[in-house]
């Protein structure tokens, strides 16, 4: 039985461009995981009005369930 991934562990990711590399489970949606400091994008913001600021920002980005694995 695989180990469920739950709001709170710490898993690494196993591929892609930030393999190797810890974080903690921000949210979890579905087969898709939030984790902090992992799979960052860069996202375009236009702005709303005078209090914020538009242009770009990095944020984390969901990941499957099946590039992490749980760790201790």
């Amino acid at each position: 039985m695989a180990a469920r991934i739950k709001k709170g562990d710490t898993v690494e990711a196993i591929t892609g461009v930030d393999k190797g590399k810890k974080g903690k489970v921000l949210q979890v949606l579905g087969e898709r995981v939030l984790v902090e400091g992992l799979h960052i994008v860069k996202k375009h913001m236009r702005q709303t009005n005078e209090s914020q600021e538009g242009g770009v920002i990095e944020r984390e980005a969901l990941i499957h369930c099946s590039n992490l694995k749980k760790t201790v």
